[in-house]
């Protein structure tokens, strides 16, 4: 009977309706440490970049409108129950974003797979929100430009670059360090 209903070739034995927890926007602004994806849209980035900033500690997710839907069934697999662990606002869009976190004094930081500053070397205090871009093109150039900086996992490899979610795991961890006591640039969970 689940086999019917399930959306993968061999579902676990077991089903559960759950609502969805609406967050406002106004609730997450200012909180120490946002993500912020923009225009994120394969399910399994997006739930991957859940399930590493729940496990790294970081207060909320923002999804800007375009980036794949948080609900998807890909996206909650690949959360792995982080979803149900984390504020969560979604819809937005990106420029009302920005302004809103800014507008609170939010320090937002883009993300940029080259040109920006090393994240080892960068300051970056809280509250923070760091802005995630589009798995093929990155930021928005614009949005980008509107940030107070931009960090960039530098490659050391022949990898052009990382995938969105695996740079949002290195940068959460890396602020996670810090938050434990690291000897790099400080970070503070205080808002």
């Amino acid at each position: 009977m689940i086999e019917r209903v399930a959306d993968t070739v061999t579902p676990q034995p077991l089903l559960s309706v759950v609502g969805m927890v609406d967050v406002a926007l106004a609730e997450v602004v200012g909180l120490p440490l946002t993500l912020v994806l923009v225009d994120v849209r394969d399910p399994g980035n997006v739930g991957a970049i859940l399930r590493s900033a729940d496990a790294a500690g970081v207060s909320a997710v923002i999804g800007a409108a375009g980036s794949g839907d948080c609900y998807n069934p890909k996206a909650v697999r690949a959360s792995a129950g982080s979803i149900f662990h984390l504020p969560i606002v979604w819809g937005t869009p990106a420029g009302e974003l920005l302004d809103a976190l800014q507008a609170a004094g939010v320090s937002c930081v883009a993300t940029a797979a080259t040109g920006g500053t090393d994240y080892a070397a960068a300051t970056l205090e809280g509250p923070l929100a760091l802005l995630l871009g589009n798995e093929a093109n990155g930021l928005d150039p614009q949005l980008a430009a509107r940030c107070d900086q931009a960090v960039t996992v530098p490659i050391a490899g022949g990898a052009e670059s990382l995938n969105v979610a695996m740079a949002a795991t290195v940068l959460c961890f890396e602020l996670a360090r810090r938050r434990r006591g690291g000897d790099a640039p400080g970070f503070s969970m205080s808002p």
